[in-house]
């Protein structure tokens, strides 16, 4: 079953990692997909990769202008504009007292500032469509906090909120706005990170393909009645402190 037949769905930050996925699953379910980024060379070459099902734009996420040109190459290419996909996201670490002014702005700039500027174009020519879906990639550190990254939380927390307030207003037009918190994922971004260190409980990073599946499922039509809401993909990383505990066979 092509569950997304025929949407139309922008995918930013789709030239690698996580929106590469997505725009690769979203095409393989019978989408129509414009993936943005800045990284020219890796978004051409997917969208050639994808064929005709996917075309690249060239889009800084912090600039209204390239918005509203990515939203008019998805409805001059295809035809209209189903959904958006706002993956787009950059992190930084420092501790507080040395985190430098610039790198907290660009990253609210790319992560937060971002999002709005992307459901703000994107929700009129959904509304045209006649409804669809926006899927907001926040994270696992817009749940809890996390020494260092102050300016990612701040800015996931952000999207988390502005995910819920949008809903809100989306309803009656018959779009609807989630966010999906994914943990850690095995991509460019995180390759520098040990993954030891994180207590997942189900041992592993997951691989970006494991989140795409959850876009997927909120761009179609299967998740219908869902707006608002937050689906975590983090392997039980969120849902406590971990504990070793005998084997069950020991325990009596």
């Amino acid at each position: 079953m092509r569950r997304v037949n025929n949407k139309v769905i922008l995918v930013t930050g789709g030239a690698r990692g996580m929106g590469a996925a997505h725009a690769r699953l979203l095409v393989a379910e019978g989408a129509k997909v414009v993936i943005t980024d800045i990284r020219h060379t890796e978004g051409e070459a997917l969208a050639a990769q994808l064929g005709g099902s996917a075309v690249y734009v060239c889009q800084d996420v912090t600039q209204p202008e390239e918005w509203a040109e990515a939203v008019a190459s998805a409805e001059r290419q295809f035809g209209a504009l189903h959904g958006l996909v706002n993956n787009a996201g950059i992190a930084n670490m420092a501790p507080l007292e040395q985190f430098p002014l610039d790198q907290w702005n660009k990253t609210l700039a790319v992560n937060l500032t971002g999002v709005f500027l992307g459901m703000k174009a994107a929700l009129p020519a959904i509304r045209r469509a006649g409804g669809g879906s926006i899927v907001n990639i926040s994270s696992v550190e817009g749940l809890r906090g996390s020494a260092g990254l102050h300016a990612y939380v701040a800015s996931k927390f952000g999207v988390r909120g502005i995910t819920k307030s949008a809903a809100l207003e989306a309803a009656a037009s018959g779009i609807r706005v989630n966010s999906i918190h994914p943990g850690f994922i095995a991509t460019s971004m995180t390759e520098s990170f040990e993954s030891s260190l994180f207590p997942i409980p189900l041992g592993r990073p997951a691989e970006p393909q494991e989140v795409s599946r959850a876009v997927l499922f909120l761009l179609s039509d299967e998740s219908s009645y869902l707006t608002g809401s937050e689906i975590v993909i983090d392997g039980g990383l969120t849902v406590g402190v971990p504990r070793k505990y005998p084997a069950p066979e020991n325990i009596f």
